[in-house]
């Protein structure tokens, strides 16, 4: 059963019509069966504006129906008993609203002055919808508002009058408390006895439903967020998130109820950071999931290994659907044994992802765990603090937020679409890029999260709904248990994989991923000292005249595109004729492979782009095209046996770029190139390293005899 949340507010106020009112206190009353996320925020927005709660009900069972359709008679008949002793106190001013899906965005001073302007004695907030009996439309006083219609969410007015509007029915707990206030109001003679007015413009109650396009987040005088409504003119008092708009509520609340400072976007009600943690460790379970085949799982273990975080309190779970990965997560898993335990699903188990991630939480809750930190193979995580970080959080659900380098892709979503699918919120360029940083109340987390254990009994089974994702099945839970989910952007802890277009079955598939996973691929590919020969302080090598060295790509590169093309295996016969080549006639014959018959061809010419050209317009001032054109690429294979060397000539090409693939003295013996016209030779290559010089122009070279082993080059002839 779902909790409800009720406010009863006390104001003792002067009114025209009741002179006996004197100076008063605020003193609120609210009823809840336990504390949900919902009724901690309305919570912070009471202390925001200096209110006082006392909470009524709290550990007892709710007694009335549920308050996702109808059922709050038990709200009305604790409000009476809570009036019971006023009943005849007309001087007391009372505010009564829900909590769970309300926040408070004024003070007492403000509720009362504008209790005022309507002359009543008492006020009930008002909707766009007639609910729950539409055909009670008609019957409501004629308005050109769009606020027609009573909404039992928020009401205020005198003690005598509500006890007594109260007296004149009754109402069984599970009874629907809007039905039951909207048949006085529509009787006339009830009406005018209460003298009851519906709040039409807005200006204490906003019910949200239906009326979201006509509110505004604005910067208010004292440096806060206050809302707008654009229709009506009014700054509403009281928020409330009825019926389906408590997504949009869970969204303006990350900024209203002095929340965020709206001059310096600071968080205000973001919790503190201690790194290194401080106390002692909780135990948690890591459930660690491979649902596809994934790029850069050898990396994705090597940040879960660094960790700062005691192997000894952590149980392991992992779960992999594909077969791909067996190896290294075999191998993971035998270099780590500290841990608490150690539970593996394997993908011939022929177990189905919902049912594995269910069977973590499940296994979470017997291992007595105070965590469950949920994360999938597409997240690296690169700053290994971030445990310490979420633990701190004190929240139900946190993630860090992550993303797709360069891209808009993030493991959160801002808002929903009208299906429960992704829909762009007013602030998700904000969050994602940073311009703001805090910790964001959301409708959808994935990929990454730590859940309190405290709410596993809530959770048990939330993977599985229907025919929907796991992911989405989740955070559907979630919502209908209404349990708030956070993303947290002030550090930025790691990034996300993209998984998508990813081939296993290929030799080094990681080579492959240049487009898709650009930043992992110059982590694992290019040589990191590149960027140095960026720099404007820092001259290029010259080994002879006009010919330059750059550090450009790791051994690793190096010996991929070996097993690659060694796995192609169909080398050229070395002569003259090469049917790959448009006429057939190769004049300076090599043993080599073109990039395209590996399907790499596109690859290199996007590297050529993105990285080679950065350096050759360093050096070769004026030659520019952008892409650059290169219809020759190839990895040529120099040895005894087959083609040692290789006979004076001159490139076809505008510049040459040629890559050392494997190691002098240790691969090979000999080899190196002499250019002719400086007699000039370089044998001392260096592997990963870019020999970049002149080709049909000026200079004029031989490959030099490889005398023992085999020596690999790649290759480039380009023409700006």
């Amino acid at each position: 059963m779902f909790s409800t949340y009720f406010i009863l507010l006390f104001l003792l106020t002067v009114s025209p019509s009741h002179s006996k009112t004197k100076a008063a206190d605020l003193i609120i009353f609210t009823v809840s069966t336990n504390e949900t996320d919902g009724f901690k925020r309305f919570m912070q927005s009471v202390e925001a504006y200096d209110l006082s709660v006392k909470v009524l009900g709290m550990g007892e069972k709710w007694e009335g129906g549920d308050m996702r359709y109808r059922g709050g008679g038990y709200k009305i008949n604790l409000l009476k008993h809570a009036l019971k002793p006023y009943q005849h106190d007309d001087s007391l001013l009372v505010m009564f609203t829900d909590s769970f899906d309300v926040i408070f965005l004024g003070t007492k001073e403000n509720i009362i002055q504008n209790f005022k302007t309507f002359n009543a004695s008492i006020v009930f907030a008002a909707e766009v919808f007639c609910w729950p009996d539409k055909s009670l439309a008609d019957s409501y006083p004629k308005t050109e508002l769009p606020y027609k219609y009573l909404n039992s969410g928020g009401f205020i007015g005198y003690a005598k009058q509500l006890y007594n509007l109260l007296e004149e029915n009754r109402l069984k707990n599970k009874d629907d408390d809007q039905h039951y206030f909207t048949k006085l109001f529509l009787d006339k003679q009830i009406r005018e006895k209460y003298r009851i007015r519906l709040d039409n413009k807005a200006t204490i109650f906003q019910c949200a439903s239906g009326a979201t396009d006509h509110l505004k987040l604005i910067e208010s005088s004292d440096n806060y967020y206050a809302l707008l409504n654009e229709v009506t003119g009014s700054q509403p008092l009281v928020l409330h998130g009825n019926g389906p708009s408590k997504l949009y509520l869970n969204a303006v609340g990350n900024y209203l109820s002095k929340a965020r400072s709206s001059s310096s976007n600071d968080c205000l009600n973001c919790p503190s950071i201690n790194i290194p943690y401080v106390g002692e460790f909780p135990v948690l379970l890591m459930g660690i999931f491979i649902p596809f085949d994934t790029p850069f799982m050898e990396e994705f273990f090597e940040k879960i290994n660094q960790l700062k975080y005691p192997k000894n309190k952590i149980h392991l779970y992992i779960y992999s659907k594909v077969e791909s990965h067996t190896s290294i997560i075999n191998k993971f898993i035998s270099e780590n044994k500290e841990y608490l335990s150690v539970k593996k699903i394997e993908a011939n188990e022929g177990i189905d992802e919902s049912l594995a991630r269910n069977l973590a939480i499940e296994r979470c809750k017997i291992k007595n765990c105070k965590f469950f930190f949920s994360v999938d193979s597409v997240v690296h995580l690169d700053d290994p603090t971030v445990l310490q970080w979420l633990i701190q959080e004190q929240r139900g659900i946190v993630g860090p937020m992550l993303l797709r380098p360069y891209r808009s892709w993030s493991n959160f979503w801002g808002a929903l679409n009208n299906e429960g699918y992704y829909a762009r919120s007013f602030d998700y360029m904000d969050i994602i890029n940073g311009d703001k940083r805090g910790v964001w109340n959301i409708p959808y987390l994935t990929s990454c999260y730590l859940v309190n254990a405290t709410l596993l009994p809530l959770i048990s089974g939330a993977y599985e709904n229907g025919k929907l994702d796991s992911d989405m099945a989740f955070c559907q839970t979630l919502r209908d248990k209404e349990i708030f989910m956070f993303v947290d952007n002030r550090i930025d802890v790691g990034h996300l994989i993209n998984p998508e277009d990813f081939d296993s079955t290929k030799v080094n598939p990681e080579m492959y991923e240049i487009f898709t996973n650009k930043f992992d691929w110059e982590q694992r590919y290019i040589h990191p000292n590149f960027s140095m020969s960026l720099r404007d302080d820092v001259t290029p090598i010259q080994p002879c005249p006009d010919v330059y060295w750059f550090p450009i790509v790791t051994p690793r590169f190096c010996k991929e595109l070996i097993e690659m093309v060694e796995n192609h295996g169909k080398w050229s016969s070395g002569s003259n004729y090469d049917e790959r080549l448009a006429g057939g006639y190769e004049n300076v014959p090599t043993r080599d492979i073109h990039m395209k018959q590996i399907d790499f061809e596109r690859h290199w010419l996007y590297f050529l782009q993105q990285y080679v050209r950065l350096l050759q317009e360093r050096v070769f001032i004026g030659y520019f095209h952008d892409p650059p054109q290169a219809l020759m690429n190839f990895v040529v294979r120099y040895r005894p046996d087959e083609q040692p060397s290789l006979r004076p000539h001159h490139d076809s090409s505008t510049y040459t770029v040629n890559i050392a693939l494997n190691r002098r003295g240790i691969d090979y013996e000999g080899g190196g190139c002499r250019f002719i016209r400086y007699n000039c030779s370089i044998t001392d290559t260096k592997v990963g390293w870019l020999l970049l010089h002149p080709g049909r122009l000026t200079h004029f070279h031989e490959g030099l005899l490889v005398s023992k082993g085999t020596r690999y080059i790649m290759v480039s002839f380009v023409d700006p």
